[in-house]
C-alpha cells in the first residue's frame, strides 16, 4: 500500500513550501552521520581471507577517505573462457547488510559447486562508507542505485561501471543483493522528501523475501527458480491488499519488476541475459541475521541451478534457443 504524506503546509490557504537541498544542507546532513561498524573488520578482513582462492584486485576508492574506503573485486581463479560469466554485486546500498555478507558467504561456502561451469566476478561491498555509517546514500547525499549511467555523480557507481567496462566481458547473469528495511520508511524516504522538496511517499514494508526483475526482460522462470530456492531458507513476502509490493504490481509470488535501465539501477548497466535484485527483510520477527545471509546465498544458488538446467555443462556458451 502506497501512502503519500505532503511536506510543508498543505492547508487550503497556504502554499506548499518545497525546499530543495543545496550544498549547505547536504554538508549539514553529512556532518550528522557517524561510523557505526567497521568495513575493515567486517568486510576487508573477509576479502583478505579469500585471496588464496580468488584473484582480488582494488578497482578504486572513495575520495572521502581513500585509505579507509578502498573498493575491491574478486574474480574466479583459473578463469575458463568457455564458461559463462556471472556478476554478483552487494552493498550498492551500503546499509543493506546481508547483501554484503551474502556475497562474501557465497564465496566462502557455495561457489566451488559452480566454478566448473561459471566464471565469477564479485564486488561484495560497492558502497563502503554507506556500510560503515548504515546509509542508503553516499557522502554527497546521492543514491548509488539510481546512478548507474554515463558520467555518474556517484563515485561508487562510476567506479564499478568503469571496472566492468575495462574487463570487457559478457555476463549471463547479474545478481544484485539488497534488503528492504523498516528504516526505508522511518529514515530514508523522509530524507529523500526533504532533500528534493517533494511529497513523502512510503510503502507498507513487505514481511519477507522478494525479487525485483527487469520490466523489459523479466525472465520469469529464472525468478521463479530463485523464489523456490529461497523458500527453503526463509518466507516469501506476500502482496499487500492492492496486489503490490512496495507499490509495484506482483507479477508472480514474491516478484515485481522495475524499468532497471530507465531508473539507472545496478542490474540495468551490466547488459546481462538474466538479472535479478534480491530483497531481504531483516527486521522481520521471523528471521535472524544469519537467515538473511543464507537467503542471499540461496538466491544466487537457485539462479545458478536454473542456468545449469537450461545451459547444461556441455553446451558451455552456446545459447539455448
Amino acid at each position: 500500500m502506497k501512502i503519500k504524506i505532503m511536506t510543508g503546509d498543505s492547508s487550503k490557504d497556504s502554499k506548499i513550501t518545497k525546499t530543495i537541498w543545496g550544498e549547505k544542507e547536504k554538508a549539514a546532513w553529512l556532518a550528522n552521520q557517524s561510523v557505526k561498524r567497521s568495513y575493515q573488520h567486517e568486510v576487508l578482513a573477509k576479502i583478505e581471507a579469500l585471496k588464496g582462492d580468488f584473484d582480488v584486485s582494488q578497482y578504486g576508492f572513495l575520495s572521502y577517505d581513500p585509505q579507509r574506503y578502498p573498493l575491491f573485486m574478486l574474480k574466479t581463479r583459473n578463469w575458463n573462457e568457455n564458461n559463462r560469466n556471472i556478476l554478483i554485486t552487494g552493498g550498492v546500498h551500503g546499509y543493506e547488510t546481508s547483501g554484503v555478507q551474502g556475497a562474501l558467504r557465497f564465496l566462502e561456502s557455495a561457489v566451488l559447486k559452480y566454478t566448473d561451469n561459471f566464471n565469477f566476478v564479485v564486488a561484495p561491498c560497492v558502497s563502503p562508507w554507506g556500510y560503515e555509517t548504515i546509509n542508503r546514500w553516499d557522502t554527497a547525499a546521492i543514491d548509488p542505485n539510481r546512478s548507474f549511467y554515463a558520467n555518474s555523480p556517484a563515485e561508487s557507481s562510476a567506479a564499478l561501471m568503469k571496472k566492468i567496462a575495462d574487463l570487457n566481458l559478457d555476463y549471463t547473469a547479474h545478481f544484485d543483493l539488497h534488503e528492504t528495511t523498516d528504516t526505508d520508511n522511518s529514515v530514508f524516504m523522509p530524507a529523500l522528501a526533504q532533500r528534493d522538496g517533494t511529497e513523502l511517499v512510503i510503502w507498507e514494508i513487505p514481511d519477507g523475501f522478494y525479487l525485483v526483475g527487469d520490466t523489459e526482460n523479466p525472465v520469469d522462470d529464472f525468478q521463479t527458480a530463485i523464489i523456490h530456492a529461497v523458500k527453503k531458507v526463509t518466507h516469501i513476502a506476500p502482496a499487500d491488499e492492492a496486489g503490490c509490493i512496495i507499490g509495484e504490481p506482483v507479477t508472480q509470488n514474491g516478484v515485481i519488476n522495475y524499468a532497471t535501465k530507465k531508473l539507472a539501477l545496478c542490474t540495468g548497466f551490466s547488459q546481462s541475459e538474466f538479472v535479478t535484485t534480491t530483497e531481504v527483510y531483516p527486521d522481520s520477527p521471523k528471521v535472524t541475521d544469519e537467515d538473511c545471509i543464507l537467503a542471499q546465498v540461496a538466491a544466487i544458488s537457485g539462479g545458478l541451478d536454473y542456468l545449469l538446467d537450461i545451459y547444461p555443462p556441455d553446451s558451455k556458451r552456446k545459447k539455448v534457443e
